[in-house]
C-alpha cells in the first residue's frame, strides 16, 4: 500500500513536472508561434518514448516508441511498471528491470572462463573471445577436470535458470576476498 502511495505521489509530481515544462515553454514568445501551432490545450501531445530493459545479465535494450498522449492520466497508466529516468517535452526515458536473461544471451550466450580464471559470460564460443560479463575468479587449482573442461569449451546459456544454476555452481569455486 505504501508503494502504490508512492507511486501515485511519484505519477502525480512527474504530470506537473511535465505540465510545467509544457507550461513553460509557452512562456517564451519565440516558441508561442510555434507552440500554438503544435499545442493546444485538449488537444493530443506527441512524445518519444524510450524504454530501457535491464535484464539479469547485465544487458540493457531500448525500444523507441513515438507516444500519442490524449490522455495524462491513461499515459501514466500505461507506463505504471515503468521507472522514468528522464523527461523533457519531447521526450521521456522509462527504465524497467526484467527478472530473466536478455534475448542476447538466450541467443548467443556461454558460461566460460578467461585466461586468467574469471567466471565470465561471452557472446558465442569462449574461443571467440567476446566477453559480455565476468563475475569472479575461480580456483582452477580446486576445479574439478570435468567443470574445467565444460568452461573451456562453453556452457550454452539459454534460460534464466541455467544461467542461475551455473553461476551457484561455480561460485563453490569462487577465489573468496579479491
Amino acid at each position: 500500500m505504501l508503494l502504490q502511495g508512492e507511486n501515485f505521489k511519484k505519477r502525480a509530481c512527474l504530470s506537473l513536472i511535465f505540465c510545467l515544462t509544457v507550461a513553460c515553454s509557452f512562456t517564451s514568445l519565440s516558441h508561442y508561434v510555434h507552440a500554438e501551432k503544435t499545442l493546444v490545450a485538449g488537444e493530443p501531445r506527441e512524445v518519444e518514448v524510450i524504454l530501457q530493459r535491464v535484464y539479469l545479465d547485465g544487458e540493457v535494450s531500448e525500444e523507441e516508441v513515438e507516444e500519442t498522449i490524449w490522455s495524462m492520466e491513461d499515459f501514466w497508466s500505461y507506463y505504471e511498471d515503468w521507472e522514468v529516468v528522464d523527461l523533457n517535452e519531447r521526450q521521456i526515458i522509462f527504465k524497467k528491470e526484467v527478472n530473466d536473461i536478455s534475448p542476447l544471451m538466450k541467443m548467443h550466450g556461454y558460461f566460460g572462463m578467461t585466461e586468467d580464471g574469471m567466471l565470465s559470460i561471452y557472446n558465442g564460443k569462449p574461443s571467440e573471445k567476446d566477453v559480455i560479463q565476468s563475475f569472479f575468479q575461480i580456483n582452477t587449482a580446486e576445479l574439478k577436470s570435468h567443470l574445467h573442461e565444460s568452461l573451456i569449451e562453453g556452457i550454452p546459456v539459454s534460460t534464466k535458470d541455467q544461467y542461475l544454476q551455473v553461476l551457484k555452481l561455480y561460485e563453490e569455486y569462487a577465489i573468496k576476498g579479491m
